[in-house]
């Protein structure tokens, strides 16, 4: 993965509604309504994925980050090490 490609992750992951996300599914989460992520502002209803695409784009907002500094981590270790 290039520098170039870690910035553009971390520009969409900026630009992107605070985290932390949450997903939200009837009979699972709550009893009634409609399945959702709940976010730091608006809330991001969804129509056609399944629960577990709801999970993972939900999840994505708090994992995509924690996955980048790793990786800049190792890349930084491989450079000194």
């Amino acid at each position: 993965m290039t520098e170039q490609e870690l910035a553009e992750i971390e520009s969409r992951v900026r630009a992107a509604t605070p985290g932390p996300w949450q997903s939200f599914i009837e009979d699972r989460d709550h009893e009634s309504g409609s399945n959702f992520i709940k976010t730091q502002g608006e809330d991001i209803e969804l129509i056609g994925g399944t629960d577990a695409d709801q999970d993972f784009i939900a999840h994505a907002r708090q994992d995509v980050p924690l996955l980048v500094e790793e990786i800049r981590r190792l890349l930084s270790e491989r450079s000194t090490g």
